[in-house]
């Protein structure tokens, strides 16, 4: 099992606590406020190693775009379609990545119970769709990163604990590597986790040895929402973003001046190149731009509603 393990990213408070003085508390916030910017003109969508042996994987870059969900997984439908398809006609097809944010939703998995809901169907404070991916209920929103990987596993590993395993490593690298958050699994349960909170939820489905539904991770996602449903069907944990672990704010407040300041378009641009520079170094793919007018129009009115 592959664990990245670096220093933790440590807030205000926390120096303050340990006997450090506040010169000593803001150098290390400076340190990171460096790095974030450092990261903001970080623009590339593959790894900086040009491999020529590495798979090429398109990649549909919707991130500043909320798309509606019925609406993505309808293209992540079509395209494994298309790509099975291509397998038995005996072609190779590239692998694919999507990544975007949703509006706000409820999705549960294909064996997820009404328990974990803490409302009545009428009631619902947003729509409810129940889908084919493993686990329990979850939310999805704004400020929330998803990537949809739709892979060919007989090119990677057969293996969906491998997979599984992968889709954790990218997000513990990327909160590792640019955050200084050190991340980490937890036994008998999928996803990433900081302390007591989860981080990023992971749902898959494979058909054929061909993946997709994938991982959310928060951002700058309002966890308000998450208080209306017990996520992933974990009663005693609880869900957390990284702009709730780094005290990122727009502007320094009174009271508030161990926090980095910077914006949440930022943060979001941070993460999203990490996500896929990390995502191509784990899985040794090539990420190269898809046009969005790519993407197949067919099953954008398919009902899914639970």
């Amino acid at each position: 099992m592959l664990l990245a393990v670096t220093p933790a990213f440590y807030s205000f408070s926390t120096f303050q606590t340990r006997g450090h003085s506040k010169s000593t508390c803001q150098s290390s916030i400076n340190e990171v406020t460096s790095k974030l910017y450092k990261f903001s003109n970080f623009k590339t969508l593959a790894t900086s190693k040009t491999n020529n042996d590495m798979r090429r994987c398109e990649c549909f870059d919707l991130y500043k775009e909320h798309v509606p969900y019925l609406e993505a997984l309808s293209w992540q439908k079509s395209i494994v379609k298309e790509k099975k398809s291509l397998i038995d006609r005996g072609e190779d097809c590239f692998d694919t990545l999507i990544i975007l944010q949703h509006p706000s939703v409820y999705t549960l998995g294909t064996a997820s119970s009404e328990k974990f809901l803490k409302f009545e169907r009428e009631y619902a404070p947003y729509n409810v769709y129940k889908t084919e991916r493993g686990g329990e209920v979850t939310y999805h929103g704004p400020g929330q990163l998803v990537i949809y990987p739709i892979l060919n596993l007989q090119h990677h590993k057969m293996d969906l604990h491998w997979y599984l395993r992968s889709l954790e490593e990218v997000v513990i690298r990327v909160l590792s590597n640019t955050f200084f958050i050190k991340a980490s699994r937890l036994e008998g349960f999928t996803g990433v986790w900081v302390g007591n909170e989860k981080l990023a939820a992971i749902g898959i489905r494979v058909s054929r040895w061909i993946t997709y539904h994938g991982l959310a991770l928060n951002v700058t996602t309002d966890l308000t929402p998450f208080q209306y449903i017990v996520p992933c069907g974990i009663r005693d944990r609880q869900v957390g973003s990284i702009e709730g672990l780094l005290g990122v704010s727009e502007s320094p407040k009174s009271g508030m001046e161990g926090k980095l300041t910077t914006s949440a378009s930022q943060l979001m641009d941070i993460t999203h190149d990490s996500l896929l520079k990390e995502f191509s170094e784990v899985f040794q793919l090539t990420l190269c731009h898809a046009p969005i007018s790519d993407l197949p129009l067919e099953g954008r009115n398919m009902k899914l509603v639970y």
